[in-house]
């Protein structure tokens, strides 16, 4: 499938410091990518240079069709009504499908009537969602979708995404430090770590080519490539890429999406970067 979104040798600089460098990768359609990383990692960064707000400094990205982008900061204006929302975005978007803004924020109970201002966090968030969505974009944007939510709004606001997914071909890519909010929700899997880029890929395949192997601290693991290693009195617990390792002393288990991401930010010289079609590695 093609990609919606493809970044090629793409690289963002802020004065002196690089925010990323030599980034490369595809995300194909209908996926919905979680994007990863510790503050600073470049994910931001990212998504404004996806959405034209930045301007690369090297290489670039490209997205197929229309791209929509909310800010962690889910900006509308405090003065406005909902309903006011909703006209200045008719009024601004071509492509804006008033029927279905109306119909999605009457399901979630949220009045056209009442002012921005007067909105609970989950409420904001559900109508930045909501103002996105009504573009009818290809690519569906969110930074930080589910800050400084309490967890009941975080869970009802990723079930109307991927209720929105469901019904069309959407593609979408979102950032969270809170892995487990993108656990049952997510497909596609990026990490960003100092500006670089360091995994991308389906997760289930991420998921079944490593293993955590637990076992005496002499037992090794010839044969593999080791992500990450700790080591704790007599036992060794390490994150690989690879099959089992011969050494009969290993206890091995698949990891889950945590401990994977934890793995590889714990070690930044370490990924798994299988070559995106049609971009160059």
């Amino acid at each position: 499938m093609s990609p919606v979104l493809e970044a090629t040798g793409l690289g963002i600089r802020y004065r002196r410091t690089w925010a990323l460098r030599d980034c490369s990768l595809s995300l194909p359609a209908g996926r919905v990518a979680a994007l990863v990383g510790p503050n600073g990692a470049g994910k931001t960064t990212l998504m404004h240079a996806a959405v034209g707000l930045l301007r690369p400094r090297s290489g670039g990205v490209r997205v197929a069709g229309t791209a929509a982008f909310v800010a962690q900061d889910k900006p509308l204006y405090d003065g406005f009504s909902v309903a006011d929302m909703l006209t200045f975005g008719r009024r601004t978007n071509a492509r804006w499908d008033q029927a279905s803004a109306v119909d999605r924020l009457a399901g979630l109970g949220i009045p056209l009537e009442r002012k921005v201002s007067g909105l609970s966090g989950g409420q904001r968030a559900q109508v930045a969602v909501t103002m996105a969505l009504a573009g009818r974009p290809d690519l569906l944007i969110l930074d930080e979708p589910l800050a400084n939510l309490d967890p009941l709004a975080r869970h009802d606001v990723m079930r109307s995404i991927m209720a929105e997914v469901a019904d069309r071909e959407l593609t979408v890519l979102l950032s969270s430090h809170v892995v487990s909010d993108l656990e049952e929700t997510c497909d596609w899997l990026i990490v960003l770590n100092g500006g670089r880029l360091q995994v991308s890929g389906d997760i289930e395949e991420l998921l079944q080519e490593h293993l955590v192997l637990t076992g005496p601290r002499e037992a090794t693991a010839a044969g593999v490539r080791v992500v990450s290693e700790r080591r704790t009195g007599r036992q060794t617990g390490m994150l690989v890429r690879g099959p089992l390792p011969p050494d009969p002393r290993w206890r091995a288990r698949h990891p889950g999406l945590e401990e994977l991401v934890m793995g590889y930010l714990r070690s930044p010289e370490s990924a798994a970067l299988p070559r995106p079609a049609g971009v160059d590695a």
